[in-house]
């Protein structure tokens, strides 16, 4: 499907239609999830300024803030909503690998689609950031009627990332995070794990719930190329020549490790974890992620 629907699987809103995504944490001092706040649209009650980042309005700017500092300040108002949800989209390289016919940057966007069309339905605002080695794009959180076919249409447009830098992107980004809220990270986290972990750290520290979806191919996780080849690094072009035999039992450790590290460590910080493998459908993985969020 051509257009900003082009991520919103029909199968996949069926199996969802049903079910909600909920905040843990206290959001603004309300209770999370559904339970909603009796106000509505935005007060004029002045909050703080914080730097501007690519994609905020630039009616929002402060420009006496900007003549006397030369530089550009957004001033911040308090937002009467119950959660902000920023859904954070990794465009690197390595994204764009796919052994089956569906890409890991394809996954993870058919993923924050649903996500975005869930949280639009409960009425919850809504943006996205694009990520590679630094913030590429980013849609500010809206919970308008117009702005889910805005988010749609931002992932249908995203650049061609490069190198992968996980940490930097989620450091830059907690810093101005004035609101708590829910962060989604959609990412494969091929990056040093304790930068990642130590970046996703900071959103916790902050009191925003985080969920992180781990998003890899089934060869990445299962290894099971049989003929000796040339493996190509599609960020740094480095190559090596091996035979997968020999060196399989290797990987699946070094891989194992990997993945333990992120579960074990992110569910430590109160971090929810959830490996998907882009081999399964995404409505099923995505069904049972909620379900065991709402027992949670």
């Amino acid at each position: 499907m051509a257009g900003p629907a082009r991520y919103l699987d029909p199968k996949v809103l069926a199996r969802i239609g049903s079910l909600d995504l909920k905040a843990k944490t206290v959001v603004e001092g309300v209770l999370s999830g559904l339970h909603r706040s009796p106000k509505r649209g935005y007060s004029v009650e002045f909050a703080e300024y914080r730097q501007y980042l690519p994609g905020d309005a630039l009616a929002t700017i402060d420009w006496k803030v900007y003549a006397r500092s030369d530089r550009h300040y957004v001033k911040k108002f308090e937002e009467d909503t119950n959660l902000d949800c920023h859904l954070l989209v990794d465009i690197s390289g390595s994204m764009a690998y796919g052994s089956h016919g569906v890409t890991k940057r394809d996954y993870a966007c058919y993923l924050a689609a649903s996500l975005a069309y869930l949280m639009h339905r409960q009425r919850d605002a809504v943006g996205f950031i694009a990520f590679d080695e630094a913030i590429v794009q980013r849609l500010p959180p809206s919970a308008r009627a117009s702005h889910l076919r805005a988010v749609l249409l931002g992932l249908e447009r995203l650049p061609q990332g490069v190198k992968t830098n996980v940490a930097k992107p989620l450091g830059d980004l907690a810093k101005v995070l004035a609101k708590r809220g829910l962060v989604v990270v959609i990412s494969d986290l091929l990056d040093d794990p304790a930068g990642v972990i130590q970046g996703l750290r900071h959103f916790r520290q902050r009191g925003t719930d985080v969920i992180v979806f781990h998003v890899l191919d089934p060869q990445e996780l299962h290894f099971t190329f049989a003929d000796v080849a040339r493996f190509r690094d599609v960020e740094s072009a480095s190559e090596v020549f091996a035979d997968p035999a020999a060196v399989r039992g290797e990987y699946l450790a070094a891989v194992g490790g990997f993945i333990d590290t992120y579960r074990q460590q992110l569910g430590g910080a109160g971090i929810d974890y959830h490996l998907l493998d882009t081999s399964k459908p995404l409505d099923l993985a995505l069904v049972a992620y909620l379900k065991a969020r709402g027992r949670g």
